[in-house]
């Protein structure tokens, strides 16, 4: 997946550009306190602009996800920690990699970034973040940018948590649309963990068959 640069209108009606994922602080600031930046993501996909007032998300199938990820795998996490790239906070989980389905390009997969957090003086609350938990299993879909920052993709989406070798992803908070722009409803899915892991090697086997699923 190659970098997505667009140009949309903010509410100001000042042009802007932004890459995959569109940050819009909303900053306050008292004296003594630190300043909080409430974010709306905007997720950008196949031409579609959303007004970015809000968390809107493209929904993406199983088949898609796995297509489009550099690299998925079964992981446990380790640890975590906070930390300030440019204007933005990200929590960067610490990875052991129990199972990769899709191994990356370079080097191991050893951690991985979700935005918000607080580093530097600032906290930031990133709307529709996951949030992973130490000592937590999880199968990840991942996405590797060319600065080398790797992330989960499609937020939510591509996070899976493991209770009993059972896979679930969790229904999504915020808004979801199709890749005509149609508003659906995000949904739980969950599966066994032998059920996901078959349906990831089919998706990448065979991939004009899961296009869509």
């Amino acid at each position: 997946m190659s970098d997505v640069h667009i140009r949309i209108l903010d509410g100001l009606h000042k042009p802007f550009d932004i890459n995959l994922v569109n940050w819009v602080p909303k900053c306050t600031a008292g004296s003594g306190q630190t300043a909080v930046r409430t974010l709306a993501i905007l997720v950008i996909y196949a031409g579609i602009f959303v007004p970015a007032k809000a968390t809107t998300l493209l929904q993406l199938g199983l088949g898609e996800m796995a297509q489009k990820s550099t690299a998925i795998a079964r992981v446990k996490v380790t640890g975590s920690s906070e930390v300030l790239r440019g204007a933005d906070v990200f929590t960067v989980y610490r990875l052991a990699t129990l199972e990769s389905l899709k191994a990356p390009a370079t080097g191991n997969l050893n951690e991985v970034a979700v935005p918000g957090g607080a580093a530097g003086g600032i906290r930031q609350v990133v709307a529709g973040a996951p949030r992973l938990r130490v000592g937590g299993e999880y199968v990840l879909f991942l996405w590797t940018s060319r600065s080398g920052l790797t992330q989960i993709i499609g937020l939510s989406q591509g996070l899976f948590s493991l209770n009993d070798d059972v896979a679930t992803r969790a229904a999504a908070d915020e808004q979801m649309l199709d890749a005509s722009g149609r508003p659906v409803r995000p949904e739980t899915l969950a599966m066994p963990w032998a059920g996901l892991k078959a349906r990831v090697y089919q998706a990448l086997q065979n991939p004009a068959a899961t296009r869509s699923k």
